[in-house]
């Protein structure tokens, strides 16, 4: 069986290891890459994995991070350690989750999926958002949507500001649990943003698109148009979705829940 030998995630000194758009563990990119080998089914139930060793050499990581990794699966229920045997893919999962993929990075199929995740969250989150915000909510959305627009000044990477844009969107909702998902999702979300940012040679076409949705969406929660506001994060995701070739498989255009 392949392992990809991935190398060690780089944290910048001064960077805040508990914001959402932290590195990756070792110990996540590899758990992570073999939860996407069980999933595919290149890793079979009941399939004993390999040693500790020979995990180790290829990920090219410690026989520590190769047992953390292995913890988390267990955790996950997705495997079962045998003493003396070694650790096994279960046959039937005890538990399911709600830890996404951590991969190095999402594929095209994972993107639609998270794309899919996105439009059925955020639009609801953005509706709320524009029925509860308060000036502090505006103001520190209007500050986020600065520092994208200086990023796209200055050619660099705005993910983090964009990040930042959506998680006070669902501060805004005054609902700490949609907060929290959100927060809880952001890593991934973050990752389908990212590619708005990276995704083309001509380094400032995509993002400005995704700006000016931005600020529609940013106008109508300030207007405290909440249809408006769920629309615009609906185009937004339509939008970012098919600047990367991703056509999304259900029907935005239907009306909100009441």
């Amino acid at each position: 069986m392949y392992m990809s030998n991935t190398p060690p995630p780089s944290v910048e000194p001064g960077t805040e290891l508990s914001r959402i758009a932290r590195p990756l563990r070792l110990s996540e990119e590899v758990s992570g890459d073999l939860q996407r080998r069980i999933a595919a089914g290149e890793i079979k139930p009941g399939e004993r994995l390999p040693t500790e060793k020979a995990l180790g050499e290829a990920f090219g990581v410690s026989r520590a991070v190769v047992r953390e990794a292995i913890a988390r699966l267990k955790a996950d229920g997705l495997i079962e350690t045998r003493q003396g045997s070694g650790a096994y893919v279960v046959e039937t999962p005890k538990t399911i989750n709600l830890r996404l993929w951590q991969g190095a990075g999402p594929e095209l199929v994972e993107l639609r999926d998270i794309f899919e995740l996105r439009a059925m969250v955020e639009g609801a989150v953005a509706e709320l958002a524009a029925q509860r915000r308060d000036a502090t909510d505006l103001r520190i959305m209007a500050e986020h949507l600065q520092a994208m627009d200086d990023a796209l000044a200055n050619g660099s990477d705005g993910t983090e500001a964009d990040d930042n844009f959506h998680i006070a969107m669902a501060r805004a909702t005054r609902n700490s649990y949609v907060s929290r998902l959100v927060e809880f999702l952001g890593r991934h979300f973050s990752d389908s943003r990212k590619m708005s940012w990276r995704g083309t040679d001509s380094a400032q076409a995509l993002p400005q698109e995704a700006q000016r949705e931005h600020r529609a969406l940013f106008e109508a929660i300030s207007r405290g148009n909440a249809e408006s506001a769920r629309r615009c994060a609906l185009d937004h995701l339509r939008g970012a979705a098919g600047r990367l070739g991703i056509q999304l498989a259900f029907d935005l255009d239907r009306k909100s829940l009441p």
